[in-house]
């Protein structure tokens, strides 16, 4: 159902998504291998759904179409250069069901080439000559790395339901809102808008992120894109273990898993634990919360057919799990 779903959304503005992919195609244009096989390899795969939501976004108030590409554009690659860096600093070697860039090539070029992407994302925003907007593009890039930094180096436990969600907040949330502001900015709208768009996009992150954590421990390894459990396994507390252990305090072994030194048998037992305990429901719960309250917040803006497409895209999001 979800993917009929997403089929239909993205058919909405395929034509829009195949000029947004002409614009990401021409990040890796001119440069040399390897440069440019990394980039082709990083630019490459994935649901295209920030630019979706930002062409969608764009269409509730009639944004000229060319200067919204461009801000697709830039988003997406802001995004892809994050999922670099991401996957570097967890050193995961799967997404998206293939080898990561970290797994193949050495640690100093794969920086490089996050770096090279948001260096490109920011050029593309300089394009539209806004400066407000590109104040905001810099404001969502400070606020993802200065929270990947508080989590990975902070003191407190990660078994922390507050933590959890400042991480979220930071590493999903904060870029679905800005590219919604930068929207409603490009549009010339009002105060009042730009903020139902900033709430909109903020809590649209937040319910993706944490249907995405409960894939980690539902889902199939073709769905998740990386070996189920693989965030439990590598350290990362994410809703569902939260709420498990919110179930059961006393219970060992999760901590165990957690503490790195388990077998495969120990993780399959964790990851069941948590499935038979209720915990999924009580994730995908918060999930919906945080859904309904992107809709409200898009129940304030034009009442038009992309709106309805926008509550369709929230639909799925948590209907990803089905």
């Amino acid at each position: 159902m979800s993917k009929d779903k997403l089929h239909t959304i993205v058919k909405s503005v395929s034509n829009d998504l195949e000029r947004i992919e002409s614009l990401i195609k021409k990040t890796r244009s001119g440069v040399r291998t390897p440069l440019h096989a990394m980039l082709k390899f990083s630019l490459s795969g994935g649901k295209r759904l920030r630019p979706a939501l930002v062409v969608l976004t764009g269409d509730l108030f009639r944004v000229q179409k060319q200067k919204l590409h461009v801000l697709a554009a830039a988003v997406e690659v802001l995004h892809s250069a994050t999922l670099i860096h991401d996957d570097l600093v967890d050193n995961s070697s799967r997404r998206r069901g293939h080898k990561t860039l970290n797994a193949m090539w050495p640690q100093g070029a794969t920086v490089l080439v996050g770096d090279y992407l948001l260096a490109r994302s920011v050029s593309l925003i300089a394009e539209l000559n806004n400066p407000d907007i590109l104040g905001v593009l810099a404001g969502a890039l400070y606020t993802m790395s200065a929270g990947e930094i508080n989590y990975h180096y902070s003191k407190e436990s990660k078994k922390n339901r507050e933590i959890y969600f400042q991480s979220i907040e930071a590493k999903t949330a904060a870029l679905f809102s800005a590219a919604a502001r930068m929207v409603g900015m490009l549009a010339g709208r009002t105060r009042a808008d730009i903020d139902a768009l900033r709430k909109f996009g903020g809590e649209f992150g937040i319910a993706y992120q944490i249907i995405d954590d409960v894939l980690d421990y539902v889902g199939t390894a073709r769905q998740v894109g990386k070996p189920v459990g693989s965030d439990l396994a590598g350290g990362i507390v994410t809703l569902p273990a939260i709420c498990y252990l919110d179930r059961h305090p006393d219970d060992k072994m999760i901590d165990k898993v957690l503490s790195g030194k388990y077998s495969r048998k120990d993780l399959s037992a964790a990851l069941l634990l948590v499935r038979k305990s209720g915990a999924i429901e009580d994730a995908l719960e918060e999930a919906r919360a945080h859904a309904q309250k992107s809709k409200a917040a898009l129940t304030k803006l034009p009442v038009t057919r992309s709106r309805q497409t926008l509550f369709d895209l929230i639909d799925y999001v948590v209907e990803r799990t089905h």
